[in-house]
């Protein structure tokens, strides 16, 4: 059967009640945004398939969204949107500074910004604006160089961009703002290089620099701040699983893990399309057709996570997809990882009477868009 992409949910933290119906087949035919026919795949088993398998491309022009008509070329630099040999290339260039001792090395700053910012909390606050966002926008200003001086013009900057409430005029707008910041950031690292990522790739265009610095922002920044901010939701309405995490912190890194797997908050911004035929699950994908892999489904998929629809932080998560998969697996899931370390365990340790001050059904979701979230929690303690 053809469908196109549901995204009403019934409950904040589970995938659309009609796309858990559909992962009864591990794939089944859906329309895209633009009307052309292609396939959602929804099974643990088939997505990594899909996702490893090099006769799937990742490039724009080719690719199908869900959400949007957008057959545009990957502007230079933005690795992720190529296929190899050019995302090899940059994906080597950009290794070394994702490395585990990298982002353990940074993990002290980490530190500081969160109590920094916890600090400087009172109740209530919205934890989206108030430590979630920012956390991970100074992370971002500190790995690629950007001045401290600055940081609160790249946080406002980089919330303009992602609000739901601007309309497309603004955000592109805003986005010219940020092209135009980042330019200028990169001429001046060309007389002033510094020990960070943007200096560290001189030999780059200009272009592809601050293609690289635009997509780092969103890939690390958006997502960062949307785990932190959804999964403190997710816990706070499952308050048997924060008390745990609070009685026994050692528990936080498996933790973190069921979190990442249970919420996937990539959402349908997992494109490909086939350059030649392929079969995947029994179904022959013919070439030029677009596929969607559904994180958060094959996430949940029993095969492989038994009682997947419910969180269960003693849980061992290890395989999940909410990183991607194959070649193009997140960059910077180190980085993500020890983010979300410290900004759960300060808030665990710092305000562990936390709680919702509105139900659960007003806390405002980001429904309907790549990177799913939260746009406000508003608590107190």
């Amino acid at each position: 059967m053809t469908h196109t992409l549901p995204t009403a949910r019934d409950c904040p933290f589970d995938p659309p009640v009609e796309l858990r119906e559909r992962a009864e087949r591990p794939i089944s035919r859906l329309r895209f945004a633009d009307g052309s026919l292609g396939w959602l795949v929804t099974d643990y088993a088939a997505a990594r398939h899909v996702l490893s398998d090099s006769r799937f491309s990742t490039d724009p022009a080719r690719t199908r969204s869900p959400l949007r008509i957008d057959h545009q070329a990957a502007p230079p630099g933005m690795f992720l949107f190529m296929d190899p040999p050019d995302h090899t290339r940059y994906r080597r260039l950009l290794m070394g500074f994702f490395t585990l001792r990298r982002a353990r090395d940074m993990e002290p700053r980490i530190t500081a910004i969160a109590e920094e910012l916890a600090d400087d909390l009172t109740s209530p606050a919205d934890l989206v604006e108030s430590f979630a966002l920012p956390l991970a926008s100074r992370v971002v200003c500190g790995l690629l160089g950007v001045p401290y001086t600055d940081h609160e013009f790249f946080e406002y900057q980089t919330r303009n961009m992602v609000d739901p409430a601007r309309s497309f005029e603004e955000r592109q707008a805003d986005n010219g703002v940020m092209f135009e910041y980042l330019g200028k950031l990169v001429r001046h690292k060309r007389t002033e290089p510094a020990d960070d990522l943007l200096s560290g790739l001189l030999e780059l265009t200009d272009d592809e620099l601050v293609g690289i610095g635009l997509l780092l922002l969103f890939a690390g920044h958006e997502t960062t701040a949307n785990m932190l901010g959804l999964g403190t939701f997710a816990l706070l309405q499952h308050p048997d699983q924060w008390a745990a995490l609070r009685a026994d912190p050692g528990r936080l890194d498996g933790a973190i893990e069921e979190l990442l797997r249970y919420l996937s908050i990539v959402q349908y911004e997992v494109n490909r399309a086939a350059l030649e035929d392929v079969e995947v699950a029994g179904q022959v994908i013919a070439a030029g057709e677009p596929v969607l892999v559904s994180l958060p489904l094959a996430n949940r998929d029993s095969a492989h996570f038994p009682d997947g629809e419910s969180l269960d932080v003693g849980r061992s998560a290890s395989g999940h997809l909410a990183f991607g998969f194959g070649v193009h697996q997140c960059l910077g899931q180190h980085l993500a990882r020890i983010e979300m370390r410290v900004g759960f365990s300060t808030l665990l340790r710092r305000f562990p009477d936390l709680r919702l001050t509105v139900p659960a059904d007003e806390v405002p979701l980001r429904a309907g868009r790549g990177i799913y979230g939260v746009d406000r929690l508003p608590v107190a303690w």
